[in-house]
């Protein structure tokens, strides 16, 4: 489901804040509709167990074209010869929920279970935007169910492990397990912030006026429900076969990972004389894709530490083809996976990237494995400098507690301090941050301010590319020294909130610290802030708010920020007022696009509603203008066409203010 809205991100959470005071003051107004509810904020401390009203049975497997055609013949039995259709749809690699409406509204969501009995999250299950809170339409049943497939969109999956990395806590390692592991958190509002979706595909009741699955179907689009639009009703099992073998890779450009496809009988009449086993429907069977897994020798397992400390075992792995992509490292996460391989030195390990973002390793092929070679263990002390690694009870990680003299933790801090969503210092990079470190020039971010064109003049030094594993040079030329230097002295212009997340304080990522900013205005606020004021500010829990608090508690934290300060950075927040210029965009909608060289996105928005003009934030038949620079997205453009939108540049926008 493609939903644009019409109005700014900005205008929507300030309606929406708006809207939350008011119910806050007048209880008594508010519906459970409201959009308010999508936000979430309940927090609940255990998850009821409730039956379910109809069980939710598994499927039968087959991973053969032999087994589903036979299957087809028993089906063809069960129904006396009568002609059948067959509804085709993804196997989505998700977690399974059954939703209640009662006079068309949500009343529960509960979870799989034991396939008899399900965990209550309708708290949660609310939060997902697609899965509407109320029905409204034609033939709508006073009661029904929908089943569905909650799923974390790739693209969604991947931003939430780059805030982890930002904040430098663990990465999760698949988007099933952590959809799984969302559903079941305590705290709605941190279910709704992760972006979480659902796919429905199936409606049970009693007395629906339905011949057929597709009906209900289609129905169901009708009603607003996201269907994937990947289904197909075909007449014969060959057609069937054409339908698997067509999206073997097709799915691979779903915004979700699949990992078969459900083949269903179409008429419900005929599901009904089919029946059920014990365990299944007799009418429907789920045809597996195999994984694409490779197995190939571990060469050995390397131990990397992370700015914050976290200790991560990488396996290093003779090259093999996997899915289109050479394989060379895969995470193991942590001890726990280590263990639970049972990984010894040498072995053959099975690579599986069956819709996975990163390889994983699932297995070993212990046939192959040589009975003298030794398990692989854990370390206990950091590999950089030898200090005992400490575990906290609530992580699964190892941690090396020596952050001011371990090296990796000291550059890994300095590389997130240049980040682009940082100080962006793009004209430094991992290299010349090592160098830079080696030669004692840069042991902390303050120390970039410090850097001149003699100290770096000439400096040079021999590394070994990590993927090529070739040797190539490093060296400070005169126009190298240059760009670093203009890339630093731009970097003091970069607004208080990425400063303050370049700080690199744990659980701080980009979004926190917009909302530190945002709230405090500057740092002086924030270091002297309490626990209860920091929890004070928006989506701020207890944890960060005691990361923060701690942080600001060290010494040497306090002379960095008063260095960054003598250097010129912005450590309070610009307060920019947008004054009115006129009414000449009055009643226009516009989308920005692209680049426009030395003029930043910002400053037209700004014009443009300076001028009586409302941003929106995506392209649809409601827009009036699309205003493209270079570089800008083909999807934008296509759509823009497609729809009849005005493509305009940014002079053709001035020109419209004249």
């Amino acid at each position: 489901m493609d939903s644009v809205s019409e109005v700014s991100d900005f205008e929507f959470d300030s309606m929406l804040r708006e809207l939350q005071d008011l119910e806050a003051t007048n209880p008594e107004l508010k519906h459970i509709n409201s959009p308010t509810e999508r936000v979430g904020g309940t927090v609940t401390k255990e998850f009821e167990t409730v039956p379910h009203r109809y069980p939710m049975l598994s499927l039968s497997n087959t991973y053969s074209k032999d087994e589903l055609f036979e299957w087809a013949v028993r089906v063809e039995k069960g129904i006396d010869g009568e002609s059948s259709e067959y509804f085709c749809e993804q196997k989505f690699d998700g977690v399974a929920i059954s939703i209640r409406y009662e006079n068309g509204i949500l009343t529960q969501a509960l979870t799989r279970g034991d396939g008899t009995q399900g965990d209550d999250i309708t708290a949660n299950a609310k939060t997902i935007k697609t899965l509407p809170l109320k029905i409204s339409g034609d033939n709508v049943p006073a009661s029904f169910e929908v089943r569905g497939e909650v799923f974390f969109p790739l693209k969604n999956f991947e931003k939430l492990n780059k805030e982890q990395e930002e904040i430098g806590a663990a990465t999760y390692a698949n988007p099933r397990n952590t959809a799984s592991g969302t559903l079941k958190l305590q705290n709605s509002a941190e279910v709704a912030r992760r972006g979480l979706d659902c796919y429905i595909y199936y409606l049970l009741g009693e007395n629906l006026p339905f011949a057929t699955h597709e009906e209900s179907m289609k129905l169901l689009e009708k009603w607003g429900f996201n269907v994937s639009p990947t289904y197909q009703k075909v007449k014969t099992i060959d057609e069937v076969w054409k339908y698997i073998t067509d999206w073997e890779t097709k799915r691979y450009d779903l915004p979700l990972a699949t990992d078969g496809i459900v083949v269903k009988i179409n008429s419900y009449a005929q599901q009904e004389n089919l029946g059920m086993t014990a365990k299944s429907p007799r009418w429907a069977i789920a045809f597996k894709y195999k994984a694409e897994t490779a197995c190939t020798p571990l060469l050995s397992v390397e131990f990397q530490v992370g700015r914050t400390g976290a200790v991560t075992p990488v396996a290093n792995l003779k090259p093999v083809a996997l899915a289109g992509t050479t394989v060379k490292r895969a995470t193991l996460h942590n001890a726990d996976e280590i263990e639970r391989l049972d990984l010894h030195e040498r072995d053959y390990v099975f690579v599986e990237k069956a819709g996975e973002i990163i390889p994983k390793i699932t297995g070993v092929d212990t046939s192959k494995r040589d009975l003298f070679s030794k398990k692989v263990v854990f370390i206990t002390n950091c590999p950089a400098c030898g200090t005992p690694l400490k575990r906290n009870q609530d992580e699964a990680a190892w941690f090396c507690s020596n952050e001011k003299g371990c090296a990796p933790q000291i550059k890994g801090r300095i590389e997130h301090f240049i980040h682009r969503k940082a100080l962006n210092i793009d004209s430094m990079g991992e290299g010349k941050i090592e160098m830079l470190f080696d030669n004692g020039l840069v042991k902390s971010p303050a120390d970039i301010y410090s850097l001149t064109f003699e100290k770096l003049l000439g400096l040079e030094k021999t590394i070994t590319d990590p993927e090529t594993g070739k040797e190539k040079k490093i060296s400070f030329r005169e126009k190298t020294v240059e760009n670093l230097l203009q890339g630093i002295e731009s970097s003091k212009k970069a607004p208080f909130e990425r400063v303050l997340f370049g700080l690199g304080i744990k659980y701080v990522g980009y979004t926190v610290a917009e909302k530190l900013a945002t709230h405090f205005k500057n740092i002086e606020n924030i270091k002297n802030a309490s626990i209860e004021e920091l929890t004070a500010a928006p989506e701020i829990g207890i944890k960060i708010a005691e990361s923060v608090s701690l942080w600001f508690q060290d010494e040497d934290n306090l002379l960095l920020i008063n260095q960054l300060h003598q250097a010129g950075l912005q450590l309070q927040i610009e307060e920019k007022e947008v004054i009115k210029e006129g009414d000449g965009l009055a009643g226009k909608s516009f989308v920005i696009s692209g680049t426009f060289g030395e003029m930043s996105r910002e400053a037209i928005q700004d014009k443009i509603v300076a001028n009586g003009g409302r941003l929106l934030s995506g392209v649809s038949g409601k827009l009036d203008f699309l205003v493209a620079g270079d570089n800008m997205g083909p999807s934008k453009l296509e759509k823009a066409n497609k729809l009849g939108v005005k493509i305009i540049s940014y002079n053709e926008l001035v020109e419209m203010l004249k």
